[in-house]
Protein backbone atom coordinates (compact mmCIF):
# COMPACT_ATOMS: atom_id res chain seq x y z
CA UNK A 1 0.00 0.00 0.00
CA UNK A 2 1.37 3.39 -1.01
CA UNK A 3 0.93 5.93 1.78
CA UNK A 4 1.33 9.72 1.71
CA UNK A 5 1.42 11.88 4.84
CA UNK A 6 0.68 15.58 4.34
CA UNK A 7 1.74 17.99 7.09
CA UNK A 8 1.56 21.78 7.08
CA UNK A 9 5.24 22.56 7.89
CA UNK A 10 8.28 21.07 9.63
CA UNK A 11 10.09 23.82 11.52
CA UNK A 12 10.29 22.14 14.96
CA UNK A 13 9.13 19.15 17.00
CA UNK A 14 5.87 20.21 18.62
CA UNK A 15 2.76 18.11 19.20
CA UNK A 16 1.80 17.93 15.52
CA UNK A 17 5.25 16.72 14.54
CA UNK A 18 5.17 14.05 17.26
CA UNK A 19 1.97 12.75 15.69
CA UNK A 20 3.73 12.62 12.31
CA UNK A 21 6.65 10.78 13.92
CA UNK A 22 4.23 8.15 15.24
CA UNK A 23 2.52 7.86 11.84
CA UNK A 24 5.95 7.33 10.28
CA UNK A 25 6.50 4.46 12.69
CA UNK A 26 3.09 3.01 11.82
CA UNK A 27 3.68 3.45 8.08
CA UNK A 28 7.44 3.16 7.49
CA UNK A 29 6.87 3.13 3.71
CA UNK A 30 5.09 6.51 3.72
CA UNK A 31 6.23 9.53 1.74
CA UNK A 32 5.82 12.97 3.32
CA UNK A 33 4.51 16.13 1.67
CA UNK A 34 4.72 19.57 3.28
CA UNK A 35 5.01 23.30 2.59
CA UNK A 36 8.28 23.97 4.44
CA UNK A 37 10.92 21.50 5.58
CA UNK A 38 13.84 22.34 7.90
CA UNK A 39 15.69 19.00 8.26
CA UNK A 40 17.71 19.98 11.32
CA UNK A 41 14.52 20.91 13.17
CA UNK A 42 12.94 17.44 13.07
CA UNK A 43 13.69 13.95 14.32
CA UNK A 44 15.79 11.28 12.61
CA UNK A 45 12.67 9.19 12.01
CA UNK A 46 10.97 11.97 10.02
CA UNK A 47 14.19 12.72 8.11
CA UNK A 48 14.46 9.05 7.12
CA UNK A 49 11.36 9.38 4.92
CA UNK A 50 11.22 10.91 1.46
CA UNK A 51 10.00 14.49 1.89
CA UNK A 52 8.49 16.53 -0.96
CA UNK A 53 7.84 20.24 -0.43
CA UNK A 54 5.47 22.62 -2.13
CA UNK A 55 6.78 25.72 -3.90
CA UNK A 56 6.44 27.63 -0.61
CA UNK A 57 9.73 26.06 0.50
CA UNK A 58 11.57 27.90 -2.30
CA UNK A 59 10.24 31.35 -1.43
CA UNK A 60 12.50 33.87 0.39
CA UNK A 61 13.10 33.12 4.08
CA UNK A 62 10.42 30.43 4.05
CA UNK A 63 11.93 28.62 7.05
CA UNK A 64 11.21 31.59 9.33
CA UNK A 65 8.50 33.54 7.50
CA UNK A 66 6.35 30.58 6.42
CA UNK A 67 3.20 32.00 8.04
CA UNK A 68 3.48 35.08 5.83
CA UNK A 69 2.89 32.82 2.84
CA UNK A 70 -0.38 31.44 4.23
CA UNK A 71 -2.52 32.97 1.41
CA UNK A 72 -0.48 31.00 -1.15
CA UNK A 73 -0.73 27.66 0.62
CA UNK A 74 -4.10 26.57 -0.83
CA UNK A 75 -2.66 26.94 -4.33
CA UNK A 76 0.56 25.20 -3.27
CA UNK A 77 -1.33 22.22 -1.83
CA UNK A 78 -3.36 21.73 -4.99
CA UNK A 79 -0.13 21.61 -7.03
CA UNK A 80 1.16 18.56 -5.12
CA UNK A 81 0.91 15.41 -7.24
CA UNK A 82 -0.41 12.49 -5.17
CA UNK A 83 -1.29 10.15 -8.01
CA UNK A 84 -0.58 6.49 -7.23
CA UNK A 85 -1.17 6.67 -3.48
CA UNK A 86 -3.71 4.38 -1.84
CA UNK A 87 -3.90 6.12 1.55
CA UNK A 88 -3.41 9.84 2.22
CA UNK A 89 -3.27 11.08 5.82
CA UNK A 90 -3.37 14.85 6.16
CA UNK A 91 -2.31 16.46 9.42
CA UNK A 92 -4.36 19.62 9.86
CA UNK A 93 -4.00 22.73 11.95
CA UNK A 94 -2.36 24.72 9.20
CA UNK A 95 -3.38 24.16 5.57
CA UNK A 96 -2.84 20.46 4.78
CA UNK A 97 -6.16 18.75 4.03
CA UNK A 98 -6.79 20.68 0.79
CA UNK A 99 -4.75 18.37 -1.43
CA UNK A 100 -6.36 16.97 -4.58
CA UNK A 101 -6.47 13.24 -3.93
CA UNK A 102 -6.58 10.70 -6.78
CA UNK A 103 -10.06 9.19 -7.30
CA UNK A 104 -9.38 5.80 -5.73
CA UNK A 105 -7.35 6.98 -2.74
CA UNK A 106 -8.65 7.05 0.82
CA UNK A 107 -8.09 10.51 2.37
CA UNK A 108 -8.12 10.60 6.18
CA UNK A 109 -7.56 13.91 7.97
CA UNK A 110 -6.05 13.83 11.47
CA UNK A 111 -7.23 17.22 12.70
CA UNK A 112 -5.35 18.90 15.55
CA UNK A 113 -7.79 21.81 15.07
CA UNK A 114 -9.34 23.74 12.22
CA UNK A 115 -6.97 26.66 11.58
CA UNK A 116 -7.34 28.65 14.78
CA UNK A 117 -6.18 31.94 13.23
CA UNK A 118 -9.21 32.03 10.91
CA UNK A 119 -11.75 30.30 13.16
CA UNK A 120 -12.00 30.10 16.94
CA UNK A 121 -9.13 32.50 17.73
CA UNK A 122 -9.43 34.83 14.73
CA UNK A 123 -10.28 37.92 16.78
CA UNK A 124 -7.50 37.23 19.30
CA UNK A 125 -4.92 37.02 16.51
CA UNK A 126 -6.27 40.10 14.73
CA UNK A 127 -6.40 42.21 17.90
CA UNK A 128 -2.78 41.33 18.64
CA UNK A 129 -1.54 42.00 15.11
CA UNK A 130 0.28 45.04 13.76
CA UNK A 131 -1.53 47.80 11.89
CA UNK A 132 -0.93 46.49 8.35
CA UNK A 133 -1.68 42.86 9.26
CA UNK A 134 -4.85 43.97 11.03
CA UNK A 135 -6.02 45.66 7.81
CA UNK A 136 -5.17 42.69 5.59
CA UNK A 137 -6.53 39.93 7.83
CA UNK A 138 -10.31 40.32 7.20
CA UNK A 139 -10.28 39.76 3.39
CA UNK A 140 -7.56 37.09 3.58
CA UNK A 141 -9.31 35.23 6.39
CA UNK A 142 -12.60 35.40 4.50
CA UNK A 143 -10.98 33.83 1.44
CA UNK A 144 -9.24 31.16 3.55
CA UNK A 145 -12.46 30.28 5.38
CA UNK A 146 -14.31 29.67 2.12
CA UNK A 147 -11.48 27.49 0.82
CA UNK A 148 -11.15 25.66 4.15
CA UNK A 149 -14.85 24.77 4.30
CA UNK A 150 -14.99 23.71 0.65
CA UNK A 151 -11.96 21.41 1.02
CA UNK A 152 -13.57 19.61 3.98
CA UNK A 153 -15.60 17.76 1.36
CA UNK A 154 -12.35 16.32 -0.08
CA UNK A 155 -11.80 14.34 3.13
CA UNK A 156 -13.26 10.83 3.42
CA UNK A 157 -12.96 10.68 7.21
CA UNK A 158 -11.95 13.11 9.95
CA UNK A 159 -10.09 12.06 13.08
CA UNK A 160 -10.12 14.66 15.88
CA UNK A 161 -7.38 14.74 18.48
CA UNK A 162 -9.90 15.53 21.23
CA UNK A 163 -13.62 15.96 21.83
CA UNK A 164 -12.97 19.71 21.89
CA UNK A 165 -11.66 19.58 18.32
CA UNK A 166 -14.45 17.22 17.24
CA UNK A 167 -16.92 19.92 18.21
CA UNK A 168 -15.01 22.52 16.15
CA UNK A 169 -15.03 20.17 13.14
CA UNK A 170 -18.79 19.80 13.56
CA UNK A 171 -19.31 23.56 13.91
CA UNK A 172 -17.05 24.81 11.11
CA UNK A 173 -17.08 21.94 8.58
CA UNK A 174 -20.44 20.31 9.40
CA UNK A 175 -18.66 16.95 9.51
CA UNK A 176 -18.58 14.21 12.14
CA UNK A 177 -15.28 12.75 13.35
CA UNK A 178 -13.85 10.00 15.50
CA UNK A 179 -11.70 11.01 18.48
CA UNK A 180 -8.24 9.42 18.73
CA UNK A 181 -5.97 11.19 21.19
CA UNK A 182 -2.39 11.99 20.09
CA UNK A 183 0.41 9.61 21.08
CA UNK A 184 2.19 10.60 24.27
CA UNK A 185 5.34 8.67 25.16
CA UNK A 186 4.11 7.99 28.68
CA UNK A 187 6.61 5.13 29.07
CA UNK A 188 9.44 7.68 29.04
CA UNK A 189 8.37 8.97 32.48
CA UNK A 190 8.13 7.48 35.95
CA UNK A 191 7.21 8.97 39.35
CA UNK A 192 9.74 9.42 42.17
CA UNK A 193 9.39 9.30 45.93
CA UNK A 194 7.96 12.45 47.58
CA UNK A 195 11.29 12.98 49.36
CA UNK A 196 12.94 13.48 45.95
CA UNK A 197 10.65 16.31 44.83
CA UNK A 198 11.91 19.85 44.40
CA UNK A 199 10.39 23.03 45.78
CA UNK A 200 9.36 24.52 42.43
CA UNK A 201 6.40 24.47 40.06
CA UNK A 202 6.86 24.00 36.31
CA UNK A 203 5.45 25.61 33.18
CA UNK A 204 6.55 24.00 29.90
CA UNK A 205 5.77 24.32 26.21
CA UNK A 206 5.87 26.91 23.48
CA UNK A 207 5.72 30.44 24.89
CA UNK A 208 3.14 32.07 22.64
CA UNK A 209 0.39 34.55 23.44
CA UNK A 210 -2.65 32.26 23.18
CA UNK A 211 -1.16 29.89 25.78
CA UNK A 212 -1.09 32.80 28.29
CA UNK A 213 2.24 32.04 30.00
CA UNK A 214 2.30 35.64 31.27
CA UNK A 215 -0.59 34.80 33.62
CA UNK A 216 1.44 32.13 35.37
CA UNK A 217 4.48 34.39 35.76
CA UNK A 218 2.36 37.20 37.26
CA UNK A 219 0.64 34.73 39.61
CA UNK A 220 3.95 33.37 40.92
CA UNK A 221 5.37 36.88 41.21
CA UNK A 222 2.51 37.60 43.59
CA UNK A 223 2.46 34.36 45.53
CA UNK A 224 6.25 34.21 45.89
CA UNK A 225 6.66 30.51 45.18
CA UNK A 226 9.31 29.20 42.79
CA UNK A 227 8.38 28.71 39.14
CA UNK A 228 10.60 27.21 36.43
CA UNK A 229 9.67 27.97 32.81
CA UNK A 230 10.98 25.72 30.02
CA UNK A 231 10.28 26.50 26.38
CA UNK A 232 11.00 28.93 23.58
CA UNK A 233 8.79 31.17 21.50
CA UNK A 234 7.76 34.71 20.76
CA UNK A 235 7.06 35.59 24.42
CA UNK A 236 10.39 34.37 25.84
CA UNK A 237 11.96 37.83 26.16
CA UNK A 238 8.78 39.36 27.55
CA UNK A 239 8.59 36.69 30.25
CA UNK A 240 12.21 37.32 31.18
CA UNK A 241 11.38 41.00 31.53
CA UNK A 242 8.40 40.52 33.84
CA UNK A 243 9.74 37.56 35.87
CA UNK A 244 10.45 38.15 39.54
CA UNK A 245 13.47 36.69 41.37
CA UNK A 246 11.49 33.54 42.24
CA UNK A 247 10.81 32.76 38.54
CA UNK A 248 13.51 31.03 36.49
CA UNK A 249 13.17 31.28 32.69
CA UNK A 250 15.28 28.49 31.17
CA UNK A 251 14.25 28.78 27.51
CA UNK A 252 14.30 25.70 25.28
CA UNK A 253 15.95 22.65 26.84
CA UNK A 254 16.82 19.08 25.76
CA UNK A 255 14.28 16.39 26.52
CA UNK A 256 16.35 14.94 29.38
CA UNK A 257 16.29 18.29 31.19
CA UNK A 258 12.55 18.68 30.63
CA UNK A 259 11.87 15.13 31.84
CA UNK A 260 13.92 15.74 35.00
CA UNK A 261 11.91 18.88 35.76
CA UNK A 262 8.61 17.09 35.13
CA UNK A 263 9.61 14.36 37.54
CA UNK A 264 10.73 16.61 40.39
CA UNK A 265 8.31 19.57 40.23
CA UNK A 266 5.53 20.06 42.76
CA UNK A 267 2.99 20.54 39.96
CA UNK A 268 2.65 21.66 36.35
CA UNK A 269 1.00 25.01 35.58
CA UNK A 270 -1.02 25.01 32.34
CA UNK A 271 -2.70 28.40 31.85
CA UNK A 272 -3.78 28.18 28.18
CA UNK A 273 -6.64 26.56 26.29
CA UNK A 274 -5.20 23.77 24.14
CA UNK A 275 -6.72 21.58 21.47
CA UNK A 276 -5.45 18.50 23.36
CA UNK A 277 -2.26 19.31 25.28
CA UNK A 278 0.52 16.73 25.44
CA UNK A 279 2.39 18.62 28.17
CA UNK A 280 -0.15 17.89 30.97
CA UNK A 281 -0.15 14.19 30.03
CA UNK A 282 3.66 14.08 30.14
CA UNK A 283 3.62 15.70 33.60
CA UNK A 284 1.00 13.23 34.82
CA UNK A 285 3.01 10.32 33.39
CA UNK A 286 5.79 11.52 35.70
CA UNK A 287 3.32 11.34 38.59
CA UNK A 288 2.85 15.08 38.99
CA UNK A 289 -0.49 16.90 39.28
CA UNK A 290 -1.61 19.65 36.91
CA UNK A 291 -3.10 23.07 37.61
CA UNK A 292 -4.94 23.84 34.35
CA UNK A 293 -7.38 26.26 32.78
CA UNK A 294 -10.69 24.41 32.70
CA UNK A 295 -11.34 24.54 28.96
CA UNK A 296 -10.12 22.62 25.94
CA UNK A 297 -8.22 19.36 25.84
CA UNK A 298 -7.02 19.49 29.44
CA UNK A 299 -10.58 18.79 30.58
CA UNK A 300 -10.32 15.41 28.83
CA UNK A 301 -7.04 14.37 30.47
CA UNK A 302 -6.87 16.00 33.92
CA UNK A 303 -9.20 14.51 36.54
CA UNK A 304 -9.99 16.93 39.41
CA UNK A 305 -9.19 15.43 42.77
CA UNK A 306 -7.04 12.71 41.20
CA UNK A 307 -4.52 14.33 38.87
CA UNK A 308 -4.99 18.04 39.39
CA UNK A 309 -7.29 21.04 39.73
CA UNK A 310 -8.89 23.50 37.31
CA UNK A 311 -9.33 27.26 37.40
CA UNK A 312 -12.30 28.58 35.43
CA UNK A 313 -11.12 31.94 34.07
CA UNK A 314 -7.75 33.15 32.82
CA UNK A 315 -7.03 35.52 35.67
CA UNK A 316 -4.07 35.78 38.03
CA UNK A 317 -6.25 35.47 41.13
CA UNK A 318 -7.82 32.28 39.78
CA UNK A 319 -4.40 30.68 39.29
CA UNK A 320 -3.34 31.69 42.80
CA UNK A 321 -6.52 30.14 44.25
CA UNK A 322 -5.96 26.92 42.30
CA UNK A 323 -2.38 26.66 43.63
CA UNK A 324 -3.70 26.96 47.18
CA UNK A 325 -6.46 24.45 46.42
CA UNK A 326 -3.87 21.91 45.29
CA UNK A 327 -2.11 22.31 48.65
CA UNK A 328 -5.09 20.59 50.30
CA UNK A 329 -5.25 17.71 47.81
CA UNK A 330 -3.81 14.28 48.54
CA UNK A 331 -1.34 13.45 45.77
CA UNK A 332 -0.80 9.81 44.75
CA UNK A 333 1.95 9.84 42.08
CA UNK A 334 1.43 6.21 41.07
CA UNK A 335 -2.31 6.66 40.51
CA UNK A 336 -1.64 9.80 38.47
CA UNK A 337 0.96 8.01 36.36
CA UNK A 338 -1.34 5.03 35.80
CA UNK A 339 -4.10 7.39 34.68
CA UNK A 340 -1.77 9.04 32.15
CA UNK A 341 -0.80 5.69 30.64
CA UNK A 342 -4.22 5.56 28.96
CA UNK A 343 -2.99 8.27 26.57
CA UNK A 344 0.13 6.37 25.52
CA UNK A 345 1.45 5.53 22.06
CA UNK A 346 -0.08 2.05 21.90
CA UNK A 347 -3.58 3.45 22.33
CA UNK A 348 -2.91 5.80 19.39
CA UNK A 349 -1.53 3.02 17.17
CA UNK A 350 -4.48 0.75 17.92
CA UNK A 351 -7.01 3.50 17.26
CA UNK A 352 -5.47 4.55 13.93
CA UNK A 353 -5.10 0.97 12.69
CA UNK A 354 -8.65 0.04 13.62
CA UNK A 355 -10.22 3.14 12.09
CA UNK A 356 -8.35 2.95 8.79
CA UNK A 357 -8.96 -0.81 8.51
CA UNK A 358 -12.70 -0.16 8.95
CA UNK A 359 -12.63 2.55 6.28
CA UNK A 360 -10.90 0.30 3.76
CA UNK A 361 -13.31 -2.55 4.56
CA UNK A 362 -16.30 -0.24 4.02
CA UNK A 363 -14.78 1.02 0.76
CA UNK A 364 -14.23 -2.53 -0.51
CA UNK A 365 -17.78 -3.51 0.40
CA UNK A 366 -19.18 -0.47 -1.41
CA UNK A 367 -17.09 -1.30 -4.48
CA UNK A 368 -18.30 -4.91 -4.51
CA UNK A 369 -21.93 -3.76 -4.36
CA UNK A 370 -21.49 -1.43 -7.33
CA UNK A 371 -19.16 -3.74 -9.24
CA UNK A 372 -16.38 -1.14 -9.12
Amino acid sequence: MKVAIVHYWFVGMRGGEKVIEALCELYPQADIFTHVFVPDAVSDRIRSHRVTTSFINSLPRASSMYKSYLPLMPLALEHLDLNGYDLIISSESGPAKGIVAPPNALHVCYCHTPMRYIWNMYHDYRNGAGRITKLLMPPLAHYLRMWDVSTATRVDSFIANSATVAERIRRYYRRESVVIHPPVDTAAFAPVQPSQLGDYYLMAGELVAYKRPDLAVHAFNQIGRKLVVIGGGEMLNELKRIAGPNVTIMGSQPFDVLRDHYTHCRALIFPGEEDFGMVPVEAMAAGRPVIAFGKGGATETVVPGLSGVFFQSQEVDQIRSAILQLDGMEIDPVRISNHASGFGREAFFAGIRSHIDQLFAAKAEAASRTGG
